[in-house]
């Protein structure tokens, strides 16, 4: 299954994520929730760096990303309503990916 960790502020903003496992719907290749779920995630942290400027602190490995906005950078607000809307939208589309697939993958919200 994958886990995917949303970590959130009080105020409920998205400072990162976490994306761990495999989905096992398929075999390797094949397996289209990996696959959506890779391109999502993946698509997102390039789209804020691409449209914001913003480069995320990243590390990624088989089976595993991990994506925080950088703490040294300060982030003026309307860049911040932009990444916030990205990170948003990304939750979204792995929330429908969740309601088809939910064997295959979990979505979790964690208070930083």
């Amino acid at each position: 299954m994958i886990v995917v960790s949303i970590l959130r502020r009080q105020d409920n903003g998205i400072e990162g994520f976490e994306v761990e496992g495999h989905a096992n719907y398929a075999k390797a290749g094949q397996d289209i929730v990996c696959a959506g779920v890779s391109a999502v995630t993946v698509g997102t942290v390039n789209s804020i760096e691409t449209l914001t400027g913003i480069v995320m602190d990243s590390e990624m490995e088989n089976g595993f990303l991990n994506a925080n906005l950088p703490s040294s950078v300060v982030i003026q607000p309307e860049v911040m309503n932009q990444v916030q809307l990205l990170l948003a939208s990304m939750v979204v589309m792995l929330e429908g990916i969740e309601g088809s697939y939910g064997k295959y993958i979990k979505i979790q919200d964690i208070i930083t």
